[in-house]
């Protein structure tokens, strides 16, 4: 039996807790399990990287940056290595390079394309317990390149699929999924089990448990992900494909406070300026999700949508740079806004899911900026103040607590 470990920046952030897990992955290798763990950097460690670099220039290219933050994985990997030979278990650790973890060149947010097995075979087959550093890979240049915040838990997932692993279970300072952060909804309910649909989108939308990238490579590849807590043995969340518990209306609620809102005011109003506006966009690699567009009046349109806060700047680069072509008059931007969701299968069968949301904010005075939806979500777009204050009252409204 093979299982793939994945543990957090907090779960090995001094040698307390370094020795912790690999206790707890030494409990799976004496069951006769082969064991893969995959590690974060520790605690706040990419952060003293990024200030450190910071320090150096206020523009590193993100080459260097990639080169520069792999250093923390590297750390993490090679002390649990040392740890679980201390305490009598034959380990090793690799990194994206020894394992070859191939990737596309975005430096910064590049995406697996394959994964060789070989090294990590043979090493298994010598009873080894394999740490491997999550968040990296190497492109067609040998570059070191990293797969975005968050990117250990897509690494493990991969790794999983490609090993074909019994299990993939991802440890966090959380022992599960929870209905809404419990940080901020202080009665939300954690969750046995949740589709991979509804973990998606919860994912996407700012629930901070697992990486959204993650959760899409586990449904393709039918990767089943269980959400423990590194630090006590409660029974987590599992992420599968059909799950047994009657269907709520919603079953989590998420928030995202990287949110930047852009606003085009005067565009021509004619075929091909809205796909002119997103191309230039999508050229610089910058993703747009809620998107508003005006009636028509006097010939002009305009166009609101959302991008990640930081890729402010180079959104407005782009889009000032673009805006003779694109016949802007005006180009507003709004970084004091965040995005509040519902996410639930059971919304596909009950109408009216939506307007009991805006009920909910309206009861609370909270303005809604713009409006976004699918078959198992309603994204709203309100003041970041106003944040804590809704998902508080949604999670009432709709019956999720304890």
């Amino acid at each position: 039996m093979l299982v793939v470990k994945k543990f957090g920046g907090t779960s090995v952030a001094n040698k307390e807790r370094i020795y912790n897990v690999a206790n707890r992955c030494i409990k799976d290798y004496k069951e006769g399990k082969d064991v893969v763990i995959v590690l974060s950097a520790m605690g706040k460690q990419t952060d003293v990287l990024i200030d450190l670099a910071k320090d150096i220039s206020d523009n590193p290219s993100k080459r260097e940056m990639d080169m520069l933050l792999t250093t923390g994985e590297q750390t993490s990997v090679a002390l649990m290595a040392m740890a679980l030979n201390a305490l009598g278990v034959p380990a090793v650790s690799l990194n994206a390079f020894q394992v070859a973890m191939h990737t596309t060149s975005a430096y910064s947010n590049a995406r697996l394309k394959r994964i060789d097995t070989e090294r990590i075979r043979h090493e298994l087959d010598q009873r080894r317990i394999v740490v491997v550093t999550g968040f990296q890979g190497v492109n067609k240049y040998d570059d070191f390149t990293t797969l975005g915040r968050g990117g250990s838990d897509t690494t493990a997932v991969a790794l999983a699929a490609s090993l074909h692993a019994d299990s993939c279970e991802i440890f966090t300072d959380v022992d599960g999924v929870y209905t809404a952060d419990p940080r901020v909804v202080k009665n939300a309910r954690k969750m046995k089990e949740i589709t991979y649909d509804e973990m998606l989108d919860l994912a996407t939308l700012g629930a901070g448990v697992l990486h959204n990238r993650s959760v899409e490579l586990a449904k393709k590849y039918g990767v089943q992900l269980v959400v423990r807590s590194s630090l006590t043995e409660a029974e987590g969340t599992v992420v599968k494909e059909v799950v047994k518990v009657e269907r709520m209306l919603v079953s989590g609620i998420a928030a995202d406070k990287n949110v930047t809102r852009i606003s085009m005011i005067g565009l021509a109003d004619k075929p091909g300026v809205a796909f002119r506006v997103f191309d230039a966009l999508a050229q610089a690699n910058i993703n747009v999700d809620m998107i508003l567009q005006s009636i028509g009046r006097d010939n002009t349109k305009d166009i609101s949508f959302t991008i990640p806060r930081d890729a402010t700047d180079e959104a407005l680069k782009v889009l000032e740079d673009n805006k003779e072509r694109l016949t802007c008059q005006e180009i507003k931007c709004k970084d004091t806004v965040a995005k509040v969701s519902i996410v639930g299968a059971g919304m596909m069968s009950n109408p009216g899911v939506a307007a009991k949301m805006f009920e909910c904010l309206f009861n609370s005075n909270i303005n809604i900026n713009m409006i976004s939806t699918s078959e198992i979500r309603v994204t709203v777009l309100i003041d970041e103040t106003e944040v804590e204050k809704a998902m508080n009252a949604i999670h009432d409204a709709f019956g999720l607590e304890d």
